[in-house]
């Protein structure tokens, strides 16, 4: 999307907090992995940049990575496995 297209760039803004909410009781059960992985693919080697200032763009998936609310849902699994990564 273009930074000039604003409707757009409003629907992805409204629309990630409710999927994240949707998806919620996975994201606290299982939040850690499914994060881990999600990054790994948007921060590939042969992705397109999520934010691109040269050309305009920014990616849907910008508003993913930014969102505080799908960090603290993924936070306490992320804690579990900090924990246990210590303990092992």
């Amino acid at each position: 999307m273009r930074y000039e297209e604003r409707a757009k760039l409003t629907v992805v803004k409204v629309l990630v907090p409710l999927a994240v909410l949707v998806a919620s009781p996975v994201l606290l059960i299982a939040g850690a992995p499914i994060r881990r992985r999600y990054l790994r693919y948007v921060y590939r080697d042969e992705a397109t940049q999520i934010l691109d200032k040269e050309r305009g763009r920014v990616s849907a998936h910008y508003a993913v990575v930014t969102n505080p609310l799908l960090q603290w849902l993924c936070w306490p699994t992320e804690s579990l496995a900090r924990l246990i990564e210590r303990r092992g």
